[in-house]
């Protein structure tokens, strides 16, 4: 699978753009604030329709201007065009000229991981971070699982504003309750299966890249302690109280654990980081696993924050999507750019809004 073509209009700081990119390595060079994040930014977002930078649509347009345009091709088991178009009044997405009716018909066309320095709120940020994860890493994998994000996020919010209410419809919060528990039942199972098979992945990630200096364990921690439907029944009085539900896969946890101590409190800031690299590095085997061919590599300028030895534990997962043909986006600057990774790699300047093939 790789990303062999990007158009973009008025995307960030591009005014126009029309590029081809091969299978392989690439590497985007430039100094700071040229661009070169906003193309992984692109890349990340026709992969899965949001940023990996938590900002809305709002932010991606180019100044002055009133809405982007995000158009791609790409090959993997067969060829493929996507099309989207944001602006605060009109929004479209097609794919291979067809209106995307449903998200389940789109996501997985383009699979990819991003590596970027807002990893480390994976370790030391709250709890929904954590969340997010295990949900994107769902969505990539079960056809499903999206659409029931989707139904209990709805059912949630319709219930968060019964309980507001002076006086709540018994009958109403009924309803919703029985809408929340069948889909939030499903989440938490699949949840609960992901981690274990997730786990050693992690593990063997987080050793081979901190040389074996601890030893990681995941955890889920699910706020429903028995059976979802009575838990939620104990649950009214205090959710009266505090006009909120209080259980569900909304609050659940992922605890991440080295030495048997929780790596967000504990952990130092090169811990933190390490493990933040790892998981995104068992994310990308664990698709690797599932789908038989590598997700897209995206790799925001995280090479010159790590050291020798980490950089080097990285190696293995290059060297499994460079003899799989697969596709690896790198951006730094020339100055941190790391030797020892020198290969067969498509360098490209960035600059103002531009991109050269060097």
């Amino acid at each position: 699978m790789h990303l062999a073509h990007l158009r973009l209009r008025d995307f960030r700081n591009y005014a126009r753009l029309d590029v081809d990119f091969a299978p392989g390595f690439h590497l985007l060079l430039g100094d700071n604030a040229q661009g070169k994040t906003n193309i992984l930014e692109a890349a990340y977002l026709v992969a899965t329709l949001r940023s990996f930078r938590g900002i809305g649509g709002a932010h991606m347009v180019r100044h002055g201007q009133k809405g982007y345009f995000v158009g791609s091709q790409v090959v993997g088991q067969g060829e493929h065009e996507t099309k989207m178009y944001w602006s605060a009044r009109e929004r479209s997405l097609s794919l291979d000229n067809q209106p995307v009716r449903k998200l389940t018909d789109y996501l997985g066309v383009l699979r990819t991981v991003v590596f970027c320095s807002e990893d480390t709120l994976l370790v030391k940020g709250p709890g929904r971070a954590r969340r997010r994860f295990l949900d994107l890493l769902l969505s990539q994998t079960h056809p499903t699982y999206l659409s029931l994000l989707q139904r209990y996020a709805l059912a949630l919010r319709s219930r968060n504003a019964l309980l507001k209410r002076p006086l709540v419809d018994a009958a109403a919060l009924e309803s919703f309750s029985r809408e929340l528990i069948s889909a939030g039942e499903v989440i938490m199972r699949l949840r609960h299966e992901l981690v274990p098979k997730f786990s050693p992945l992690a593990r063997l990630a987080y050793r081979r890249i901190s040389n074996d200096a601890e030893d990681l364990r995941l955890d889920y921690l699910s706020s429903v302690k028995h059976d979802f439907a009575v838990d939620l029944a104990q649950s009214q009085a205090r959710e009266r109280t505090y006009r909120s539900t209080l259980i569900g896969p909304h609050r659940d946890e992922v605890q991440m654990l080295l030495n048997d101590r929780p790596a967000g409190q504990f952990g130092s800031e090169g811990q933190k980081r390490t493990l933040a690299i790892a998981l995104k590095v068992a994310q990308a085997e664990y698709l690797t696993g599932l789908h038989g061919s590598p997700p897209v590599l995206l790799m925001d300028d995280i090479m010159g924050e790590l050291d020798l030895k980490r950089r080097t534990g990285l190696l293995p997962l290059l060297e499994r999507a460079h003899v799989a043909r697969g596709q690896v986006f790198m951006t730094a600057t020339e100055a941190n750019w790391p030797k020892e990774l020198g290969r067969d790699v498509q360098r490209w300047i960035v600059k103002g809004g531009t991109l050269a093939s060097l």
